[in-house]
């Protein structure tokens, strides 16, 4: 079992302090239903994994532990072993004592576009909000986050996150919390919200956005990065059963429709600081993710469409402030 003491420990003591009237009840019910058969074999693995301190740790430039001993070639091959086990890795990479896990997306990529354009994070508490195996959580840190949550719901992102804390020396600074945007009260607490990649996932895009404006304070910065399509004002994009291949998409909207959603939901200073085409580099297959990726769910004749015959995806970074 995953043992959340530490976190409401922290946040007992820090303006996240009314979580506790709501959490503790819905971890509880979490961990009791929560259905997936593989969850004890990947506790399992993380329980087996060493308990190591780094003696270099980067989080600024890279998720990079390293110790000035390295470690034996059999040490390596059984945490790599351990690591991926708890695969597919979809977010990443992560450099831990020469073992790289280069995980299905390069979100370096996209942390890279973003930070030049948002508040310093320096002693800020931040959230991140569908934060898959919490490979933000640790560059928010880098950046000089005092504190970083990430919210997730899926079993098995937590226990990536958990797997790679224990190799970060149990670091504290960040959480990975497995609730949804929609389980949290109105804290109104954090400084920066983030919401990479959600948005199109969500059936109500305007609750969700009034779901992240409930998190922040009342000079807190909210960084929306979400699929976008090239159209005028009050157009977006319904697809049919499958986007890309995946499902679960209901809306993507052009820039200025989303810009209306944003305003209307009461954000301001609205700026979309970055829009880039995903590419065949950004995500692909590696060995820590094997199943089909990008170039699978794309027109093999013609990658400005999706198999499907939409338009391939776009992403854009908004930035906006209450």
């Amino acid at each position: 079992m995953i043992d959340f003491g530490n976190f409401y420990q922290i946040i007992a003591k820090n303006q996240l302090a009314p979580w506790l009237e709501t959490l503790p009840a819905q971890l509880s019910n979490w961990q009791k239903h929560n259905i997936d058969i593989r969850f004890n074999h990947w506790i399992n693995s993380i329980d087996h994994l060493p308990a190591i301190r780094p003696d270099i740790l980067d989080l600024l430039h890279s998720v990079t532990a390293k110790n000035l001993s390295p470690l034996s070639e059999g040490e390596k091959k059984r945490i790599k072993h351990l690591l991926m086990s708890l695969s597919p890795w979809r977010k990443g990479p992560f450099s831990l004592y020469d073992i790289n896990v280069d995980a299905e997306w390069r979100s370096d990529w996209k942390w890279q576009r973003l930070t030049p354009h948002i508040n310093n994070l320096e002693g800020k508490t931040v959230l991140d909000v569908g934060c898959n195996s919490g490979y933000h959580l640790w560059r928010m840190i880098g950046a000089g986050a005092k504190f970083a949550v990430g919210i997730d719901p899926m079993a098995l992102f937590l226990c990536q996150f958990e797997a790679v804390r224990k190799l970060l020396g149990y670091d504290q600074r960040a959480h990975l919390i497995p609730v949804g945007i929609e389980d949290m009260p109105k804290l109104n607490a954090f400084d920066t919200v983030f919401s990479m990649g959600v948005l199109y996932h969500r059936r109500s895009p305007l609750d969700h956005l009034y779901q992240l404006k409930n998190q922040l304070t009342s000079n807190g910065q909210l960084v929306l990065e979400t699929l976008i399509i090239d159209g005028k004002e009050h157009q977006a994009l319904v697809p049919g059963e499958r986007y890309a291949q995946m499902r679960n998409v209901y809306f993507i909207p052009s820039i200025p429709t989303l810009i209306n959603w944003l305003s209307k939901c009461g954000f301001k200073n609205i700026d979309v600081v970055d829009i880039s085409k995903t590419n065949l580099e950004e995500q692909r297959k590696t060995e820590w993710m094997t199943s089909d990726s990008l170039v699978d769910f794309l027109d093999p004749n013609d990658h400005t469409k999706t198999i499907e015959g939409y338009a391939a995806p776009i992403r854009a970074v908004f930035i906006a402030s209450l």
